[in-house]
């Protein structure tokens, strides 16, 4: 009787209404079908899907590692964006090499997290917003889009003006912030339909991108010649000598600008480019194993590319004062002397800064090296941000409109305000605002955070594949210091607003913040296996905890149950 009530309960709304859906015994979800889906084919980056060589009783195959490479480097373009290389410059210059551990755990920790968003996408064929849209309810749903759209928002804002800054230094500044942000905007239009021409064309690209990266940060580390015994130092002894609030702030800053929420739902949806037989348990292990080996060497490539920007501004500007730099741009023909006051308070660095003190020390080659290195980070990020926000809509809210109606749409949305601030903002005074959208984004991670741990421990979903006990635990326990170490870096920035109206703002956008928060910790509990959390009109019928969430879970297998 119970699972006939179940079955009745589950059967609205079924993905089985189609008789052509297959499911398989290792997901008890299946994506998303109705005879109007089929009709209009979803084409945003998985028009074509590659093929995965096959390679009888081989442990590791690098042909295979080679037709998983991708996705892992397109979501490890968010941990390079601007936001991350200012991060990483203010890093050198505050604190010197003593925070370098900090970046390697941070980059650590965002691993295991990734790790989690593409078992999600592997094992259920649908990626984070899916599930979400299908898991929740409905005003749940929306308050959670809205939530990562504003996170969305607050990247792309930075990455956008991160281009246009680049752009300025390379022109010498004839090129305004607002125009840089169109040209952005413009070849972003353009970059994203590269995908018509192929999708490893389109990866290729990105890996292009990651390159002049490379190289540009590269040479910025070999021009300045870092103490590597500084640097080896800082990367693996946990401890920072003499730092004050300055450096706790920076480096809770840092674990922000790394672990970035839209980059979850990112990652659990670029896995699916991957052809792979869901009905094989075979083959979801062994695509489990190269894409966390792929995820793997993508992050060690990026933690070199922020070792270098980190180690470059310790070894060149920690200590440094605005009168030694301003007395050194003096002697050289760099423009924009003007930046650096007179007087001994300790210097403030930003992107645009950074260039500028880098040409003064070391050359004009210095400045445009480094400006071509932070163009390619925020063209790459906007091109992966404009990807987020696409499969990020589409998930929520079901959205099946024309691919270019789709860009349009979530361009808009994150451009608008970057304009306003664009037309609006001096290029010289933009650090305000950076340290604002950092603090909207790190108040966004819960978002993903808590339902990823959510989904991918309910063997309802995961089958064979959920988290064990393990990774519920190291799981909970990570994602809750990294939210603990975000929430101190909110609270640290509302109390420099100094305004009795906007502390008022703040309490009541707190107690709303937290009451969600505490809605999904509540379901993450339960589905961690709390069993005593588990009441409530959605929980009364019965059910098992394991899949009191699910919507559309395969009905023969609730009657099994």
């Amino acid at each position: 009787m119970k699972a006939q009530q179940d079955g009745d309960l589950l059967q609205e709304g079924s993905p089985h209404d189609n008789g052509d859906i297959q499911t398989n015994q290792y997901n008890s979800i299946s994506p998303p079908s109705s005879p109007a889906d089929l009709d209009q084919p979803f084409s945003t980056y998985f028009k074509e899907k590659v093929a995965i060589p096959e390679s009888v009783n081989q442990v590791f195959s690098f042909r295979k590692l080679w037709a998983f490479t991708g996705p892992g480097f397109l979501m490890s373009i968010a941990y390079l964006d601007p936001g991350n290389i200012e991060s990483d410059l203010q890093s050198g210059a505050k604190a010197g090499f003593k925070l370098l551990w900090v970046l390697l755990g941070a980059t650590i920790i965002g691993l295991l997290l990734q790790r989690l968003a593409a078992r999600l996408g592997v094992v259920t064929g649908m990626h984070l917003a899916e599930v979400c849209n299908r898991q929740y309810s409905i005003v749940p749903r929306i308050i959670l889009w809205i939530m990562v759209e504003l996170a969305i928002i607050g990247s792309d804002m930075q990455e956008v003006i991160g281009c246009a800054i680049a752009l300025n230094l390379l022109s010498v500044g004839r090129i305004p912030l607002w125009a840089g942000v169109l040209i952005t905007i413009t070849d972003t239009f353009v970059f994203l339909f590269l995908d018509k021409y192929g999708l490893r064309k389109l990866e290729a690209f990105f890996g292009f991108l990651i390159t002049v990266m490379a190289i540009s940060f590269g040479y910025e580390y070999v021009l300045v010649k870092p103490n590597q015994g500084e640097v080896l130092k800082g990367m693996f002894v946990p401890y920072c000598a003499g730092c004050g609030p300055t450096q706790l702030v920076q480096a809770v800053g840092i674990v922000g600008a790394v672990i970035m929420p839209h980059n979850i739902y990112l990652h659990s949806a670029l896995v699916k480019s991957r052809d792979i037989d869901r009905q094989s348990k075979k083959e979801i292990k062994e695509a489990n194993k190269y894409f966390f080996i792929e995820s793997t060497i993508a992050l060690f490539i990026s933690f070199l590319i922020n070792v270098f920007v980190v180690a470059v501004f310790a070894q060149a500007f920690y200590n440094k004062t605005n009168m030694d730099v301003h007395n050194e741009c003096n002697a050289t023909s760099i423009p924009h002397q003007g930046l650096f006051p007179l007087n001994n308070e300790t210097l403030e660095v930003d992107i645009y800064k950074g260039g500028v003190v880098l040409g003064c020390f070391f050359g004009p080659a210095a400045l445009y090296i480094w400006a071509i290195g932070i163009l390619a980070a925020g063209q790459s990020s906007t091109m992966t941000g404009t990807y987020s926000g696409q499969f990020v809509m589409e998930g929520f809210l079901n959205l099946r409109w024309s691919r270019f109606a789709r860009v349009l749409l979530t361009r808009s949305i994150a451009i608008t305000p970057t304009l306003l601030v664009a037309i609006f903002q001096d290029v010289q005074h933009l650090t305000g605002m950076n340290d604002f959208l950092n603090v909207l984004q790190s108040m966004q991670l819960p978002f993903a955070l808590i339902p990823i741990l959510t989904f991918t421990s309910l063997t309802s979903i995961m089958n064979d594949f959920a988290n064990g006990l393990f990774w519920k635990i190291g799981g909970g326990l990570v994602i809750l210091m990294v939210c603990s170490i975000n929430v101190y870096f909110v609270v640290v920035y509302v109390a420099t607003l100094n305004h009795v109206l906007l502390y008022i703002l703040a309490a009541l956008l707190s107690i709303a913040y937290l009451c969600f928060v505490g809605y999904l910790v509540w379901h993450c509990l339960v589905a961690l296996g709390v069993s005593c959390l588990d009441f409530g009109s959605r929980m009364g019928l019965g059910r098992h905890t394991d899949i009191y969430l699910l919507n559309d879970i395969d009905v023969d297998i609730v009657n099994e149950r």
